[in-house]
């Protein structure tokens, strides 16, 4: 444990880990200049959907994405380990509360604000955005449903929403989706334990599989916002539970037939940019479709990211002050700090293209909290390096 915890050498050695933020400017750029020259390529890729009494349930591509995004991480997870967690039970209640009993509201409260008051005006307080009506809906056209209307948009049934609320509803999207995928590249470059932020990722992994349906739909339906309720639980089984039951039964026939130390040194070395460039690939396909939106307003991006970043370090500070209250070890509160204020973009970018459609302000908004994640977590990164003397030594033994 001290081994790891006095390396001062520990770097993002990945170029794709290192340069995220880049590749994530250059997938915008490349996403709004394949909407120029392609227009039709996003709207029939958005169209290769499962669809369910006649409405696009699962998106193909997006969910073969997730699935590249999410397997890589699954299968790193010892779940064996988890049921040893009661070891080290303080972190990892602190990071269950702050990810499921206070991020989630607080991200509804600083996004209704900037959103809904401070920003309205700018985002346009009469501008609409067209989402797809919550699966097994069947309204007729002009009805009108939470905060939408009913319209008819090329033949197909769509609602017609404030567009700051479909921003608000990618918000909300982010903030019940702590992250499992990033925070083990912030823990390792804080120096923090990575044994104990695996467990934490397993636990807050299956934790979603209960209870972001639930949050999401009680968050989305105070917002006035459609409650797909039976498409939020087959989001979670198609973007949560299927790469996690196949990382799970993988890593225990793999390390079977070639051994634990084949595993980590060869095949999760291979894995490594999976994650990302499914990730990046899936960044193409969003902007190509919200270029125009973009280029018409260049500052909304500006407008989703104020809020997304206030309530980053607000999450941050809440769970290092109270693992420090805690009288946690520094190894162990620096990832219980990094795992709520991170946010598993993956997930939220998958459910909130599947839920409202590939050219919703929505999917825009989850994609935006990709864009500030890497130097806002590296910010945070720095931070706890220099106050690593406010905590106890981790134990040695």
């Amino acid at each position: 444990m001290s081994k790891q915890f006095n390396n001062s050498e520990r770097k993002m050695t990945n170029v794709f880990e290192r340069y995220l933020t880049l590749w994530v400017a250059l997938c915008i750029v490349g996403g709004i200049l394949l909407g120029k020259i392609a227009p039709g390529f996003a709207r029939a890729l958005d169209g290769m959907a499962i669809m369910v009494n006649g409405a696009p349930v699962v998106s193909i591509p997006i969910a073969i994405c997730l699935f590249f995004m999410m397997y890589p991480i699954m299968v790193k997870i010892d779940f064996g380990e988890v049921v040893k967690a009661g070891k080290s039970g303080k972190p990892v209640y602190l990071t269950l509360f702050i990810n499921w009993a206070v991020k989630p509201f607080t991200m509804y409260a600083i996004a209704t604000f900037f959103l809904g008051f401070v920003f309205r005006g700018f985002i346009g307080p009469d501008a609409v955005d067209l989402v797809k009506m919550p699966f097994g809906l069947n309204l007729p056209v002009g009805a009108a449903h939470g905060a939408g209307v009913v319209v008819l948009e090329n033949g197909i049934k769509m609602l017609q929403v404030p567009l700051w609320r479909s921003y608000l509803a990618g918000a909300i999207l982010l903030g019940i989706a702590p992250c499992t995928a990033m925070v083990l590249v912030w823990s390792f470059l804080s120096r923090g334990n990575d044994g104990l932020t695996l467990v934490m990722v397993a636990i807050n992994s299956l934790t979603m599989l209960v209870l972001y349906g639930v949050l999401g739909g009680f968050l989305l339906g105070v917002g006035r916002l459609p409650v797909p309720w039976q498409a939020l639980l087959l989001s979670i089984g198609v973007y949560v539970a299927l790469p996690l039951a196949a990382g799970y039964y993988s890593r225990k026939w793999i390390i079977a037939v070639k051994g634990i130390q084949w595993f980590r040194d060869q095949f999760l070395h291979y894995l490594t940019p999976v994650t990302i460039v499914a990730l990046l690939t899936t960044l193409v396909l969003l902007f190509s479709f919200k270029g125009e939106v973009i280029i018409a307003n260049p500052l909304t991006i500006l407008w989703i990211a104020v809020p997304l970043f206030i309530q980053t370090l607000l999450i941050f500070a809440i769970g290092y002050a109270l693992a420090k209250k805690m009288g946690l070890s520094y190894d162990m509160a620096a990832p219980a700090a990094m795992i709520g204020a991170s946010n598993h973009f993956e997930v939220a970018i998958a459910t909130a293209t599947m839920l409202f459609g590939l050219s919703s302000g929505a999917a825009l908004a989850t994609v935006v909290g990709v864009l500030i994640e890497v130097p806002v977590m590296l910010m945070l990164v720095r931070f706890c390096l220099k106050t690593r003397d406010w905590f106890p030594a981790p134990a040695t033994n």
